[in-house]
């Protein structure tokens, strides 16, 4: 089963440059990556979407997913909200994918303009250790993620290393 990472920059191009190193990765064999997703909130408010995903055929029940998720929470969830005649059917439907309100909330919070949003559905990591030196230094904060309590630990760790 897939490991979501979801971790938040505080600038535009930041997403798609640890995008970048994540696909080299994954070429080296370092880790096996489902599916990512860059979101970029320019310093106008306009998003811009960016998805890689492996072409498989069970890939199409995760895109509605990453749909949803981008379409009610970063687009404009307060417009989003409005249009529902029962918001809590958002929140519900999400949680029952495993996305809970307060990282919602926590999502819509960190998503400013001139930021951008990296999503992330890891298979596997053979070369955790290869994945966090590449990382190292990049900043970013993980807003949600699948990963048990310490490789959370260890993921948030080098992201503010220095480099």
């Amino acid at each position: 089963m897939s490991k979501m990472v979801v971790i938040a920059y505080e600038t535009a191009d930041k997403a798609v440059e640890v995008r970048s190193k994540l696909r080299r990765l994954q070429k080296e064999q370092a880790i096996d990556i489902d599916e990512m997703l860059v979101a970029i909130k320019d310093d106008d408010g306009e998003v811009s979407l960016l998805q890689s995903y492996k072409a498989i055929p069970a890939a199409g029940s995760r895109h509605g997913f990453w749909n949803t998720l981008v379409g009610l929470i970063l687009v404009d969830p307060t417009l989003s909200m409005a249009r529902l005649e029962r918001p809590s059917a958002i929140s519900g439907a999400l949680a029952e994918v495993g996305v809970d309100e307060g990282f919602v909330k926590d999502l819509a919070a960190s998503f400013l303009s001139g930021s951008s949003v990296l999503f992330c559905l890891i298979r596997d990591a053979a070369a955790p250790e290869k994945v966090f030196a590449e990382l190292r230094g990049t900043g970013g904060r993980v807003l949600e993620t699948t990963l048990n309590h310490e490789e959370e630990e260890r993921l948030q760790a080098a992201l503010r290393a220095a480099s």
